[in-house]
């Protein structure tokens, strides 16, 4: 199925999201080899964009794009922030610090080449297992804002466009992405807005995603979490 927003409010949701294509990013050396990237012309999201982007009642939330405000740190850390929203083998994973002006995020810890929107991979599900896999809690812990990037495309999807003949024990991949983007076919993502003390729970395993410091003029640090949570365990931002 392909990216599912749970919101409430359109307007809120269009107040803070963009849309764009994805493309292949050439002649950058600070980039992985065929990596995939927004094309940057971002466009402002629609009624109807906003609309097709709706999460239908019947989605697993295994499967959901939420925006959420996170309750603030008390004086147990950030480790057991996430215990309390109802998965007790909830994983604190860590933190990342994002300077101003990214494109992208993530970098490949072994060169430091971006790696582009990207698959995770912490529970490495195959093709039939992988709407089940957990999401990812991230808290944007400032100063500045910054983005989550999302692809509208699902990872299953890709998977079966790419290997249509064996897709099936097929273990879905970034590569995927990028033989997708590099033969021609054409992909969009969108961007939201986080605002320090905002974040988001997304299925970052079953879609193409990363942050973004783009258009910023100062850093933003992202604190991240990994469970399986039910839909609407934090305030809504949209």
């Amino acid at each position: 199925m392909p990216l599912h927003l749970a919101f409430d409010d359109l307007r809120a949701l269009r107040a803070r999201c963009d849309f764009a294509a994805v493309r292949m990013v050439e002649d950058d050396p600070e980039y992985e080899d065929g990596a995939v990237a927004p094309s940057g012309f971002w466009q402002p999201l629609s009624r109807a964009g906003g609309y097709m982007l709706a999460a239908p009642a019947w989605a697993p939330p295994s499967t959901l794009v939420e925006i959420v405000r996170l309750p603030v740190p008390t004086g147990r850390g950030l480790d057991d922030l996430a215990r309390p929203l109802g998965d007790d083998h909830a994983e604190y994973i860590g933190q990342a610090l994002a300077k101003p002006g990214m494109r992208t995020t993530t970098d490949n810890h072994r060169d430091g080449r971006l790696l582009g929107l990207h698959l995770d991979n912490w529970d490495k599900l195959a093709y039939g297992r992988r709407t089940s896999g957990r999401r990812r809690l991230a808290l944007n812990l400032g100063p500045g804002d910054r983005y989550v990037v999302l692809g509208t495309l699902d990872a299953q999807a890709v998977c079966r466009a790419v290997h249509p003949d064996s897709y099936e024990c097929r273990y879905p991949h970034t590569d995927d992405y990028r033989a997708y983007a590099a033969a021609g076919r054409s992909h969009w993502c969108v961007r939201i807005r986080l605002a320090p003390g905002e974040g988001y729970i997304a299925p970052t395993e079953y879609l193409l995603h990363d942050g973004s410091t783009e258009g910023q003029d100062k850093p933003s640090a992202v604190a991240f979490w990994l469970g399986h949570w039910n839909r609407e365990v934090l305030p809504s931002l949209v």
